[in-house]
């Protein structure tokens, strides 16, 4: 149980829906209506994470195949120190903060200052949020919690100037690598834009390797990657009144070595006709037809440098593993 100064040091807040902040309107699942009725139908990687779907993804993390989570966590267990003694006792605001357990290397890191400090985990999962940043009160007993509900777009829209020193904004388990390239700029540039100068800015990338170790990443052997892809629907189907059958679909991992990105697709195993009501949406699947539901680019070290720089987020220091199949880029706001 927490203590009444614990609780009082801990607080969830919902952050306001993008359809509802003022030059933002949009109607609720408009990127489902628009996403469905391409010809290379595709539903956007964020309704993966309902509450179910983070606890999916918790144990992806786990698997022997998914190399990106226990890499980045080895190279946090290396350089968390020397990451908090170069930004010194911040504010941390973590996208995608799932359930904070790679994060926890980041905070011994800042709790052996013993000062104060503040972290602002952010993600779509009011439960496993909850639920990790108690747990996270219990055991750092000079943090300050202030866990927000909603996207990236929210929390970059909706974030207020920090009263602490500095701002460390972080990105980890190469999230960034689901975005389109228009839409990994786009995020770069709102990132520069919340930061003021001399904020740091802490970037997970997953490096280019060879095809075979990033497809079994993506296509292990019990299923659960699978069980996440297919999730999705279950999902849809809740949210906007949906009829799609799990079990007339199935999950296919590719790499596409010409862009360097896995893709993720479900795949229609016959035809069909899929309606999403609360959306006055139908639409007609031909068999094996597929949906696109994941990019996963992987990255070059020198390319995102100079992209960061471009963004006016100069890169500050590199730390990789010992087989550099994985990064983490700090960076610093110069504007």
């Amino acid at each position: 149980m927490l203590t009444q100064l614990q609780t009082e040091q801990l607080k969830i807040e919902y952050l306001q829906p993008l359809e509802k902040v003022k030059g933002l309107e949009r109607s609720l699942g408009q990127d489902i209506k628009e996403g469905l009725t391409q010809c290379q139908k595709k539903i956007p990687s964020k309704y993966f994470y309902d509450d179910h779907g983070s606890q999916l993804f918790e144990q992806i993390c786990e698997l022997p195949e998914y190399y990106p989570t226990r890499t980045e966590a080895s190279i946090l267990r290396d350089y968390a120190e020397e990451i908090a003694q170069i930004t010194g006792i911040c504010e941390l605001v973590e996208l995608g903060s799932g359930s904070s357990t790679k994060t926890r290397l980041l905070l011994d890191a800042y709790d052996q200052q013993n000062e104060v400090f503040k972290y602002m985990p952010i993600d779509v999962s009011a439960g496993i949020l909850r639920e990790s940043a108690i747990q996270l009160k219990q055991d750092y007993s000079s943090l300050q919690i202030q866990g927000l509900v909603g996207t990236y777009d929210q929390a970059l829209t909706q974030l207020i100037p920090s009263s602490w020193p500095a701002r460390m904004i972080f990105f980890l388990g190469s999230s960034v690598g689901n975005f389109s390239e228009t839409d990994y700029e786009n995020f770069l540039s709102k990132i520069a834009q919340v930061l003021e100068r001399g904020d740091y800015f802490l970037l997970g990338i997953d490096l280019q390797k060879p095809k075979a170790i990033i497809e079994a990443a993506y296509n292990d052997s019990q299923g659960v990657t699978a069980n996440f892809n297919l999730n999705m629907l279950e999902h849809l189907n809740r949210e906007f009144q949906g009829n799609f059958d799990v079990n007339f679909f199935k999950h296919k991992a590719i790499y596409n070595e010409k862009k360097q990105q896995i893709e993720m697709y479900l795949i229609s195993d016959k035809a069909q006709e899929i309606t999403l009501k609360q959306l006055d949406l139908k639409v007609e699947l031909k068999k094996d037809e597929r949906i696109l539901t994941e990019i996963s680019r992987k990255f070059d070290v020198e390319t995102t440098k100079h992209l960061l720089a471009a963004k006016k987020l100069n890169p500050v220091k590199v730390f990789t593993d010992k087989n550099n199949w994985f990064a983490l880029i700090l960076c610093q706001a110069s504007q």
